[in-house]
């Protein structure tokens, strides 16, 4: 490995995280960097430059606060360019992994889902909050191959069966009002506790305290050990918040997470990409996780 210090704590846990990743699926993540997504698209063009650079995810937005909201037409004509650029003309089934076991050793199963299933991209939608008929109705009429729970809708919410497709539920990292936050050790133990294995996987993102709509779209980095506490306990975990071309190899060539989400961190203005930076994200990323495998 480029840092054989970092390589050798992936696989030498310390103590505490140890103990709890054989309680709870056998040993900790290591498998670097599998899964790029490019969030907040709202044009055709813009998705096929996210999928010729190499993203594994497509993200539209539907959550009513954001300023990257799409429309159900706007969704339809990016879906519709994924699946030509695909060479696809149906939604991608991803299977999650049968629950068995403790539900972070089937949240890695489903991960593996997710991997082999997104080799050619997929189209997600980010909902918060939203009724679990209106997200079902919103996935039929676009033809979404996945959704993404952005809000207070719970774990079970992200079961497959509610919407015939899988979800991505999204775990908030609370960040004080002066950007501070409680131990990475007990956020991590405390994520561990409520994960579920409802979801197709889970997503670290940051949020600010007292923010009364909460989730995501802060621009601010949550404490990256969290996430690597996580998955020293087992769980595959993708990150989000904050991300631009500029930090992304530290990102993936120190931490490792599974998967990296960016949304304005590669834009030219709210809901507009950056081509260039785009290309960068995603080209750094796949770099930086090319160069930090190596070893393992």
């Amino acid at each position: 490995a480029s840092d054989p210090s970092l390589a050798i704590r992936g696989l030498c846990l310390d103590p505490k995280d140890y103990e709890a990743s054989q309680s709870i699926s056998g040993g900790a993540y290591t498998g670097g960097t599998k899964i790029v997504k490019v969030c907040g698209i709202t044009n055709s063009d813009d998705a096929l430059v996210a999928c010729r650079a190499g993203a594994n995810l497509i993200g539209v937005i539907f959550a009513q606060k954001s300023k990257r909201k799409v429309s159900i037409d706007q969704a339809k004509e990016i879906v519709n360019a994924v699946r030509k650029f695909g060479e696809r003309s149906d939604r991608v089934n991803v299977s999650g992994a049968i629950p068995s076991g403790s539900p972070v050793s089937t949240l890695v199963g489903n991960s593996r889902a997710l991997e082999s299933g997104s080799l050619r991209p997929l189209v997600l939608g980010v909902f918060q909050n939203h009724p679990l008929e209106i997200v079902k109705d919103t996935v039929e009429k676009c033809g979404l191959d996945m959704v993404q729970l952005h809000g207070s809708e719970g774990m079970e919410a992200a079961n497959c069966k509610n919407f015939g497709v899988p979800a991505i539920r999204v775990v908030d990292i609370e960040l004080g009002s002066d950007g501070d936050q409680k131990s990475s050790s007990d956020i991590a133990s405390t994520i561990l506790k409520k994960v579920t294995s409802d979801p197709i996987a889970i997503l670290l993102d940051t949020s600010i305290k007292g923010d009364k709509h909460g989730g995501g779209g802060t621009g601010k980095t949550f404490d990256w050990t969290i996430a690597e506490s996580i998955q020293n306990m087992g769980l595959p975990v993708i990150i989000a918040g904050g991300l631009t071309p500029d930090n992304i190899g530290d990102a993936v060539g120190n931490m490792r997470p599974w998967g990296v989400d960016v949304a304005g961190g590669v834009e030219a203005s709210p809901g507009v990409k950056d081509h260039e930076k785009v290309r960068k994200f995603v080209g750094g990323a796949k770099k930086a996780a090319a160069e930090a495998s190596k070893g393992f």
